[in-house]
């Protein structure tokens, strides 16, 4: 006897979409946390590198071109800076029930996995 496809079951696909498993958000706040310092990274390597338009061999060109790059990545984090506030009251929320683990038993369990 086969299992029918979850297509089938509509109320049961939105229920695991409701329920995201927080591990799964976790890793996703954290691959946003990388995200977020690589594109400050390159802004900053976008500033080390953009001359200041004063009058010294300016190329009204190429600073422009540098200036859109600047501000897709400032808009870019700002975007990845509110998906991850998401995640986090994602996280709190599904954790609002949860006994909170005192910071000596996980200290404990984080270096004993980590060994």
């Amino acid at each position: 006897m086969t299992t029918p496809p979850l297509a089938q079951f509509p109320g049961q696909q939105a229920q695991a979409a409701r329920d995201v498993n927080t591990a799964s958000l976790c890793r996703i706040g954290q691959e946003t946390v990388q995200d977020i310092v690589l594109r400050t990274m390159e802004i900053f390597q976008l500033l080390r590198n953009m001359q200041l338009p004063n009058g010294v061999t300016y190329h009204p060109n190429t600073h422009q071109d540098r200036l859109g790059k600047l501000q897709e990545h400032l808009r870019m984090l700002s975007v990845l800076f509110r998906k991850l506030r998401l995640v986090y009251d994602k996280c709190n929320e599904n954790c609002a029930g949860l006994d909170p683990i005192p910071p000596e038993v996980r200290l404990y369990f984080l270096y004993h996995i980590s060994v």
